[in-house]
Parts: C-alpha cells; sequence; structure tokens
C-alpha cells in the first residue's frame, strides 16, 4: 500500500516515534489521524506537519478501552475510511519482576496489548469490509527477546506478535496486511517515562537509549516496510544481534543477557 494519498491513524502521536512519522508520513502525502492522551501536545504536531490542515487529532487513551469505539466512530464520521492503522502507542518499564505491583503487571499489559487490539478490533471490520487495508504494529526487540527489568514489557510485546502473528493469517485472504516493526534503542523519552515497580515513572534517560537511533530514521524505515509490504521488520543497531543470538543459541543468549547492563 502506497502511503501517498491514504488515510493513516497513529496512536502515540504526541512524541517518540510516533511524532516521528507523522513528519515523515505527511511529507508523503498521507491524510493522517493523530491520537494520544495529550491533546495540547497533539496540536503542536499537527500543526509542524506538512498541510497540516488535512490532519486531524482524535485524543485517545488506550488504557480506556471503553472509550475506543466512540473514537473509531468519530473518526470515521469526520474523517472516513482508515487505509492504515498504526498502532504505536504504549508504556516501558524499569523494574525488577519481584518488585514490579501486579497492578503495574496488568497496566502495561491493559496500555500495550489490550488497548493495541481492541482499537484494532474496532477498525478491522471496515478494512474487511473493503477488503484493503494495512495494519502496523509497533512492537519492540522485547517482542522477540526479553531482558532483566522488562519483564512485563517484554510480556506485553511477545503478546503482540501472537495476536498479530495469528492475525495476519487470518485476514490475508481479504486483503488486509499486517506489518509488526520491532525497534531496538531509539532516541526518545520511552526511559524517562518508564514505569517502575510502584508505577511512577523514572525520570531517567537509559544510556543506550540516548544513544540510539534518530526517531526519523526509524520513521522513514518504518514507512518504506509498509509500502514494501513487509511482515516483520527489526529496525535497530547492533543490538539486533540478540535476536539471532536467540534464535540461534538460546543457552548463549541466557548467559549474555544476565551480564548485559539494561539500565
Amino acid at each position: 500500500m502506497r502511503i501517498d494519498g491514504s488515510t493513516m491513524w497513529i496512536t502515540g502521536a504526541s512524541s517518540g516515534i510516533g511524532e516521528a512519522m507523522a513528519h515523515v508520513f505527511s511529507g508523503m502525502g498521507a491524510r493522517l489521524v493523530l491520537s494520544a492522551r495529550r491533546p495540547d501536545r497533539l496540536e503542536e504536531v499537527r500543526v509542524q506537519c506538512a498541510d497540516p490542515g488535512r490532519h486531524a487529532c482524535v485524543p485517545l487513551d488506550l488504557e480506556a478501552p471503553d472509550t475506543i469505539q466512540a473514537a473509531v466512530e468519530r473518526v470515521t464520521s469526520e474523517v472516513g475510511a482508515i487505509d492504515i492503522l498504526v498502532n504505536n502507542g504504549g508504556v516501558s518499564q524499569r523494574s525488577l519482576a519481584m518488585e514490579t505491583s501486579l497492578e503495574v503487571d496488568r497496566r502495561l499489559m491493559e496500555i500495550n496489548y489490550f488497548g493495541t487490539i481492541a482499537l484494532t478490533k474496532a477498525v478491522l471490520p471496515g478494512m474487511l469490509e473493503r477488503r484493503r487495508g494495512h495494519l502496523v504494529v509497533v512492537t519492540s526487540l522485547m517482542g522477540k527477546m526479553a531482558s532483566p527489568m522488562r519483564s512485563a514489557y517484554a510480556a506485553s510485546k511477545h503478546a503482540l506478535h501472537g495476536f498479530f502473528d495469528a492475525l495476519r493469517a487470518e485476514v490475508h485472504d481479504q486483503g488486509v496486511r499486517v506489518t509488526l516493526v520491532a525497534p531496538g534503542f531509539i532516541r526518545t523519552q520511552i526511559s524517562v517515562n518508564a514505569l517502575t515497580g510502584d508505577g511512577s515513572p523514572t525520570d531517567k534517560m537509559d544510556d543506550a537509549v540516548a544513544a540510539g537511533m534518530p526517531a526519523h530514521v526509524c520513521a522513514k524505515r518504518v514507512a518504506r516496510a509498509i509500502e514494501r509490504d513487509r511482515d516483520e521488520v527489526v529496525i535497530a543497531g547492533r543490538e539486533k544481534i540478540g535476536v539471532t543470538i536467540k534464535a540461534f543459541s538460546p543457552a548463549l543468549y541466557n548467559r549474555i543477557i544476565r551480564k548485559v547492563d539494561v539500565t
């Protein structure tokens, strides 16, 4: 599916990879629906996009699933059919499993997993009816492997891979495509906003994230993956070698990950 001329809905669009995708996709000729929890920040992103008058802001809280259907109805009424849904909204974690409250575990799953699939299930019927659409899911390298301090985050991202791999097979013959995007260290505020064991944010930038790939570079690679109809793409620096090691030598991976500084 070409991005030029398409209508794209991006969640988590107020910062980070989502904001970068808004700039890149609008520059490629897409009409955008931008969603996140902060209306004021969404408006700032919209006016910085190419041809801002074409784009709409629809505040959305993935942690409030009862509001998702209303948001979809609003978008359908005000904007029309969605060609490409980019599920990008989410939150990370920085805490040991035994020091993380079950409430925080549930919150990560609610935002990263249940909120994402709820929105997908609300948008998907229209795509199936038109026999055309593309679901893009920004997960993480933690959806393909795991490390200490990210137990619930990795679990939520693994869950997304399982759900959307199954969905891809189910809807392929009905004209709907699914692309999983697994970023590594991208220079955003993800670690600053990550939840600790009691649910408070870390307010700390990880060294690896600070030295990571610029968000706009990641966004351009996402665009390329969409237009090439990729089933899955890993967007990362040298950290992506962990995926290969885990696939071919799980024991070696387990020895390495125990010793790596993951904060």
